[in-house]
């Protein structure tokens, strides 16, 4: 065991783990320093990193995009869309049906999203392309695409007004 008069606390906070042991005065400030250190620093990250509320996202794409036993479907009319809306919205449907289990991963192939898209695959992969390197859609490591947290912002904030003006 420490010595006479240690004390030793455990600090856990938004993923940083400290230790602090020594003389109750000295944990005390130790403590204090660490959260007058960290708070701040955590609050300004949260501040500028890009984060998406997921209940909300589900209650304002509610009849929008589903998750069926088939996998993801856009339930608006594809005359209503661009090539490359539709493609993100497919791509946010697997977002969200992976988020709630009930698919097994959140990315789609080309041939998956070219069929869902219902064109040839040389136009689908046209398409991602151009949002890969607008940072709207990533390739995966399996070379498969997935939808970006931007591209999720974008689709709440700009075209979900489009689609379901009664909404806005």
């Amino acid at each position: 065991m420490g010595g006479e008069g240690q004390v030793t606390v455990n600090v856990r906070y938004g993923g940083v783990e400290q230790t602090f042991t020594g003389s109750v005065n000295d944990v005390w400030v130790s403590v204090n320093k660490f959260f007058a250190q960290m708070i701040p620093a955590f609050d300004i990250a949260r501040k500028v990193t890009l984060t998406v509320d997921f209940a909300k996202l589900v209650e304002d794409f509610k009849g929008v995009v589903a998750v069926a036993a088939e996998g993801p479907e856009v339930l608006v009319k594809k005359e209503m869309l661009t090539d490359s809306e539709s493609l993100q919205l497919f791509l946010l449907a697997a977002y969200i049906g992976y988020r709630l289990g009930k698919l097994p991963n959140e990315s789609m192939t080309k041939e998956e999203l070219a069929a869902k898209l219902g064109k040839n695959t040389k136009i689908a992969a046209t398409r991602l392309g151009e949002l890969v390197k607008q940072g709207l859609v990533t390739r995966t490591e399996g070379g498969n695409f997935r939808i970006t947290t931007v591209a999720m912002l974008k689709l709440q904030k700009e075209t979900l007004p489009e689609l379901l003006p009664e909404r806005s």
